[in-house]
């Protein structure tokens, strides 16, 4: 077995363990001892998300991106606010549920605020309106964060600022997005935001579970809040 081949078995080790976990505190705690190695194990994923929503965001945000303030959800180590820096973005205010993935995520030196709160479980610990890009990457998905959690997002967003989500579109997650799509299309039909962007992305990331192989696809979509 290859060097490389070996990291990867260790990476889809860590990542299966993870579903085990059913509980919030069960995640969190797992996340936590994460933390540390998550970059590189998510380098061995070719994890692609980041850089996909932050070239989506780009391509659509006209304003000046060194005063837009944007909040970064389920910032996890940061690699988002890492990718939209590239773009031009300066100001980042992160939230997860990881205590020591916020720590990482302060160690970069990229934002401003970071604020530790379990996703789906109430309000958002920030002010209504107030962010020009609303980012949430990765934790969009079945056994994470509950898919309501995006009227949140829309709430956080200012008036005509950009809602940017992303789900993988793999078969275990197939249910939940289309729950996600849902959800989506009401807020739409309330009147509360305007969809942008809907892009299938084929390699998406590596496939971990026994049933698939090779790369499996996800979707980023954009939002512009009405």
């Amino acid at each position: 077995m290859s060097a490389d081949t070996n990291t990867f078995e260790n990476v889809k080790a860590v990542i299966l363990s993870c579903h085990k976990n059913t509980t919030s505190e069960e995640k969190v705690n797992f996340y936590n001892t994460w933390a540390e190695n998550y970059d590189q194990d998510v380098a061995v994923l070719d994890y692609r998300a980041p850089s996909l929503a932050a070239n989506s965001i780009s391509k659509h945000f006209s304003s000046d991106r060194e005063a837009a303030v944007v909040l970064d959800v389920a910032c996890g180590t940061g690699l988002v606010a890492k990718e939209m820096k590239r773009h031009g973005f300066r100001n980042f205010v992160g939230i997860d549920g990881s205590q020591a993935m916020l720590e990482v995520a302060r160690e970069s030196g990229l934002y401003q605020d970071l604020k530790q709160c379990l996703l789906g479980e109430g309000q958002l610990p920030v002010q209504q309106g107030l962010f020009d890009v609303v980012v949430i990457v990765g934790a969009l998905s079945v056994g994470q964060v509950h898919y309501h959690v995006v009227r949140e997002l829309c709430k956080s967003a200012k008036p005509r600022g950009y809602i940017c989500m992303t789900t993988r579109s793999n078969d275990d997650n197939l249910q939940y997005k289309s729950s996600l799509e849902r959800e989506l299309k009401q807020m739409e039909e309330e009147g509360l935001w305007t969809c942008v962007e809907r892009s299938q992305v084929e390699d998406w990331e590596r496939a971990v579970s026994e049933q698939e192989h090779g790369y499996i696809s996800g979707v980023v979509y954009i939002y512009k809040k009405l």
